[in-house]
């Protein structure tokens, strides 16, 4: 059995710590916990010709699955919160959940603030095998980036856009009092937990670019939010979806009773939550089984030679 994840304001953040202080990208190594076939960690080049290695988990298969989900993480942006659920995906998905640039074992080292920029070097994530669909996750600080990912995507990749706990530039009250006392010790915290404040504090001024970007879409978007979420209001979520004036609906799914970390829940409601995401499969077209019929030649006896 895998070993817990910490959770929680206080655990979360001791574990940042301590594992800054010992050089580890993880706080509880992965490849200890799940087999190398199970859950992997790979690297790849971001795109945008930004030249940095981007760092990932990922479910390998032997078959090429019809969906890959792609998961863009939040604020800090840690993959390996989301092991569990890549471990209990079934066979015919594939699941890739990345480090986001800045964090982790991704480059670079400084803070990229930018989520266009980000959007840009997560590009190659959205690359699937032939007759293979990608379903696009955005997770909290991840949703908006996401979604610029999604509006660049090229057609035809795309099967889906997914916000789950998305968070919107407003602050529920409990990530307000960590951006307050986090940015009061930005010289202190380590890396991760600096860049996590940068960034959601600096989020709110790109987001016009993330609204029009939603009305452009041609692909289904499904928001995702628990109506316990103390970091990211539902309300807001609510909000979003009822203004935005997109090609299609946007289908808004509330989680009774879920907080803001859908992935810390019990891993088959998640699972079973992206999948209603994923439209059925079409049944295979067979031609009808026609009654065989005597043609009057068939009766026609060759005759003998001689």
């Amino acid at each position: 059995m895998a070993r817990r994840r910490p959770k929680g304001v206080l655990e979360i953040g001791l574990a940042a710590v301590t594992a800054a202080a010992t050089g580890r990208t993880e706080h509880a190594p992965t490849a200890a916990d799940y087999p190398d076939h199970v859950v992997r960690r790979i690297t790849f080049r971001a795109g945008g010709e930004l030249g940095w290695r981007i760092s990932a988990l990922t479910t390998p298969r032997e078959r090429t699955a019809p969906w890959k989900i792609v998961v863009v993480t939040g604020a800090p942006s840690w993959a390996e919160y989301w092991a569990p659920a890549l471990a209990a995906l079934p066979q015919d998905r594939e699941m890739v959940v990345v480090d986001r640039p800045g964090y982790a074992g991704s480059e670079p080292i400084e803070y990229v603030g930018d989520i266009r920029l980000q959007a840009r070097a997560l590009a190659p994530l959205l690359e699937a095998k032939p007759g293979q669909k990608v379903l696009l996750v955005g997770q909290s600080y991840g949703a908006a980036i996401a979604t610029l990912m999604a509006a660049g995507a090229k057609p035809g990749r795309l099967g889906g856009l997914v916000l789950l706990s998305g968070y919107f530039g407003h602050s529920g009250p409990t990530a307000d009092f960590l951006l307050k006392t986090g940015s009061r010790l930005l010289k202190l915290i380590p890396r991760d937990l600096r860049h996590a404040v940068l960034e959601v504090s600096n989020q709110p001024q790109q987001l016009d670019g993330v609204r029009a970007a939603l009305t452009r879409l041609r692909v289904p978007v499904h928001v995702i939010h628990g109506d316990r979420d103390d970091f990211a209001p539902i309300e807001i979520a609510e909000a979003l979806v009822a203004e935005t004036r997109s090609r299609r609906p946007v289908r808004f799914q509330k989680a009774p009773g879920a907080d803001h970390f859908l992935n810390d829940g019990p891993v088959d409601v998640l699972l079973a939550a992206l999948e209603d995401c994923i439209p059925p499969s079409r049944p295979r077209l067979t031609w009808p089984s026609w009654p065989k019929i005597a043609w009057p030649w068939s009766r026609i006896q060759p005759s003998a030679a001689g």
